[in-house]
């Protein structure tokens, strides 16, 4: 099953939050994951501006944390833009918006705590 991580499960699950329950965890390590370009963006802002602390740069935290978790980057495409426009605005978060509008898009279960996803024609999971 194929998952796209919202910023916040991606971070929670690579740095052991507990916010990540086991079963949650199991459900993130047991599937096929993807975190999109546009959460790694905005965690290049955060950590940009002070208000993500990574403990490594940057590049490193990437680097380290994508490729040997498994998880495969999202590029965003033209059809997701496309899927964006057509968005109600239940959801403000722009950053949120382009996951909802990729979730559409590729018909892919989006991994988060945010309820607000749930109005939107996606499958969400949280424990």
């Amino acid at each position: 099953m194929k998952q796209l991580l919202d910023t916040h499960t991606f971070l929670w699950f690579v740095m052991g939050n507990p916010r990540i329950t086991p079963k949650l965890r199991s459900q993130i390590e047991d599937n096929e994951n993807f975190v999109s370009i546009v959460s790694i963006w905005e965690i290049a802002i955060k950590s940009g501006i002070g208000k993500l602390n990574l403990e490594v740069p940057f590049d490193d935290f990437i680097d380290r944390q994508i490729v040997p978790n498994g998880i495969q980057i999202l590029d965003i495409k033209l059809e997701h833009l496309k899927v964006l426009t057509t968005l109600p605005l239940h959801h403000r978060d722009p950053f949120d918006r382009i996951l909802i509008a990729q979730a559409i898009t590729e018909d892919i279960i989006l991994v988060s705590v945010d309820s607000v996803f749930s109005l939107y024609p996606v499958q969400r999971i949280w424990e």
